[in-house]
């Protein structure tokens, strides 16, 4: 499972659909925020969304970072002519938010709430259970005040109902008659939509209607196929400071036109450890492993090519990633390191795949040779053993060393072979 941000807009939108029914219709928000991007029209929106002419405004960046506040990226108390001049004049420009720089490009427009009194509410997963926190004195200074927030967890497969009184032992019986439906909806959606981080700091009450001021959320990527029809997102949006590199957008533009999973991320071009790696789980456990063994620093990418993708398919995502690999010697002098591996796939064509992954093999061999490149592959699963073959014979015809195995040893076996095969010094 990965932990994945997601914009405070598709958290709010979502949220402001969902609750309301979660809460038995005592929780209600009457108005949808508005994201902005460098393509958004910003002379239309009044005509779709009126309220932005009639409401005092806020706006905000939303790309994956807090202390907006105190970097001095937040408008409050706007109207809406103030709002476009804020953003035009901040749409493209650098940022620097604590120790990273990065490039603003996606705005929040929501109405203005005054306020006097701020309540923090936040859920988090674990593998023992859901944590969840609240505390009266929300804010942006909550860390300050940890000691006023009260905490209950919620076990594993546990078939009792959410109780939010022991949270809301601080609050008047006014404010309990609306806090609790709130929580309760809350912890609902955040149970049975995949979420493993939610946090709403602050929320207040006007006019005995719950505010949502500022929402965090992070969900387990891999569980977005049991929420279709609920987080309708176009993918997950990058980091703040993380603009994608010419490969990985390539990848991302194949990947969007093939029925296959084809997923690049560049952590280090400058690493040792390559992998190319098939199924989104085992691409997890390849990373964690190399992370295990001590080698976090020099893995080089994260991804996978999965869900039988064409031989043509896998060559181009091959070339694209012996092109980041070969593109220069190591600066230790040692040799690089490839790991071509998977678990045994159900309906991948081991052979079909690994066609276009020896095509690239051949086209990049004597860069390959050239920083020293060693290969290791592990692969099961339809046609694997036709497909380990091909690869024993690309190995002995272009003079590179190609180490094969399949299903006869565990998947990560080849991880410590590859970093700890001291003839090679690679480690």
């Amino acid at each position: 499972m990965a932990r994945r941000g997601i914009r405070e807009y598709d958290a709010k939108r979502v949220f402001y659909r969902m609750v309301p029914g979660y809460s038995g219709d005592k929780v209600k928000f009457e108005v949808m925020p508005i994201l902005v991007d460098p393509e958004t029209d910003l002379g239309k929106l009044p005509e779709e969304n009126p309220w932005l002419e009639n409401m005092r405004l806020v706006v905000k960046p939303d790309q994956l970072f807090g202390k907006r506040g105190k970097s001095g990226l937040v408008l409050l108390d706007s109207s809406y002519s103030e709002a476009v001049k804020f953003i035009k004049e901040k749409m493209n420009k650098k940022a620097k938010v604590g120790k990273v720089e990065g490039r603003l490009t996606h705005f929040l427009i929501e109405p203005f709430v005054p306020h006097d009194v701020e309540y923090y509410i936040a859920m988090n997963m674990e593998q023992d259970g859901d944590n969840i926190f609240f505390s009266t004195k929300g804010g942006v200074n909550i860390e300050n005040v940890w000691e006023t927030v009260k905490e209950v967890k919620m076990a594993p497969l546990d078939d009792k109902e959410f109780d939010p009184e022991p949270l809301m032992a601080d609050l008047p019986a006014q404010e309990k008659k609306i806090v609790g439906p709130f929580l309760k909806g809350m912890y609902t959606f955040f149970a049975n939509h995949d979420l493993t981080y939610l946090e709403i700091n602050p929320f207040t009450i006007v006019d005995g209607k719950i505010k949502v001021l500022d929402m965090v959320a992070k969900m387990d990527d891999t569980a977005m196929f049991q929420n279709v029809g609920v987080w309708d997102m176009d993918g997950f949006p990058e980091p703040f400071g993380k603009e994608p590199m010419h490969e990985e957008a390539f990848i991302k533009s194949l990947d969007e036109k093939t029925g296959a999973s084809l997923k690049l991320t560049i952590l280090n071009p400058e690493g040792r450890v390559w992998t190319m790696v098939a199924g989104g789980g085992a691409s997890v456990v390849y990373a964690d492993t190399i992370v295990d063994y001590g080698f976090g620093d020099e893995l080089a990418n994260y991804g996978e090519y999965s869900g039988n993708p064409s031989a043509e398919e896998t060559y181009l995502y091959a070339k694209t990633v012996l092109s980041l690999m070969t593109k220069d010697k190591h600066k230790s002098g040692k040799g690089k390191v490839l790991l071509i591996g998977g678990g045994i796939a159900n309906f991948t064509d081991v052979a079909k795949t690994f066609t276009g992954i020896i095509q690239a093999l051949r086209e990049f061999s004597e860069k390959l040779k050239e920083v020293d490149a060693s290969i290791f592959v592990r692969r099961g699963g339809p046609n694997y053993k036709a497909g380990l073959d091909k690869m024993r014979k690309v190995g002995d015809e272009i003079g590179l060393p190609i180490k094969v195995y399949g299903p006869e040893v565990h998947m990560t076996t080849i991880i410590p072979m590859a970093l700890l095969d001291q003839n090679r010094e690679v480690a």
